[in-house]
């Protein structure tokens, strides 16, 4: 059963598997490290998309890479030269094409958040531009001891723009640190991720030690209550982008719903 659920949403540059009841591991894996293309990030989105719809009782998922090395390289710079194209457009019309495809890119990794369940990322190797933007929408953040990150967009003459200055200021607590690392594009290690709020956890080794990790904590969600997880995701991305007292009535009027059920029988 296991492994018939992770063939139908694996894809061509996208490994899944059921390591266990209720729980997915992904698996990146676009050659030769993760360099983001159109067709990779509608494929993550598609999959996100897909979870959303289907009826599997998905209630917590890992999200790393199939090469030790890399988690994500950033974006592909040979294919994103040709991306959108706007040649035999006016500046005008050719500015509103490149924002369009912009934000469907912000919308493909965004996918991430509005899932029901969970989305842990277990990062090792080198995490660079767009995959620090992949961070944000995830709900949790552990690292291998051998990662190394970079704000990369800088050096190309672009401010990030695809979730890390959107995300990043509500995640992390030293926005001095934030912006030297988004002004610089310098090389951080895991160490100084922790430090500063991106990631909660550093594992010791690499690909395999930090993906052990993070699949205990998935395992561990997913022995709770998913309504009482749905609600307590939903109840927090809400809390990031509204004042407290909408907050507050916003968790009562969730949780008086989900009283209507018997707790007990939530799982």
């Amino acid at each position: 059963m296991f492994g018939a659920l992770a063939e139908r949403y694996s894809s061509k540059w996208i490994n899944v598997f059921q390591p266990s009841e209720h729980v997915l591991l992904v698996e990146l894996a676009r050659p030769p490290a993760n360099a983001f293309c159109k067709e990779f990030w509608l494929a993550y989105q598609g999959l996100f998309n897909t979870l959303a719809n289907d009826r599997h009782d998905i209630r917590a998922l890992v999200v790393s890479s199939a090469f030790p090395k890399y988690f994500c390289a950033g974006l592909d710079l040979e294919e994103a030269s040709d991306l959108g194209s706007t040649a035999d457009l006016d500046s005008a019309r050719a500015s509103f094409a490149k924002r369009d495809m912009i934000l469907a890119f912000q919308a493909a990794l965004g996918s991430v958040e509005k899932a029901s369940f969970p989305v842990i990322a277990a990062i090792h190797g080198h995490c660079i531009g767009i995959g620090v933007d992949m961070l944000g929408p995830c709900d949790v953040r552990y690292a291998a001891s051998d990662a190394k990150f970079s704000i990369k967009e800088i050096d190309v003459g672009l401010a990030p723009g695809i979730g890390t200055l959107a995300f990043l200021p509500n995640m992390t607590g030293n926005h001095s640190l934030l912006r030297e690392l988004a002004y610089t594009s310098r090389i951080f290690s895991a160490a100084e991720a922790e430090k500063f709020g991106l990631v909660s956890k550093v594992v010791e080794g690499g690909r395999g030690e930090v993906v052990k990790e993070a699949l205990i904590l998935a395992r561990l969600i997913a022995s709770k209550s998913p309504v009482a997880i749905f609600g307590s995701k939903t109840l927090l991305t809400h809390s990031r982008d509204n004042p407290t007292t909408d907050t507050l009535a916003h968790t009562a009027l969730w949780n008086s719903s989900a009283l209507h059920t018997n707790v007990r029988h939530n799982f």
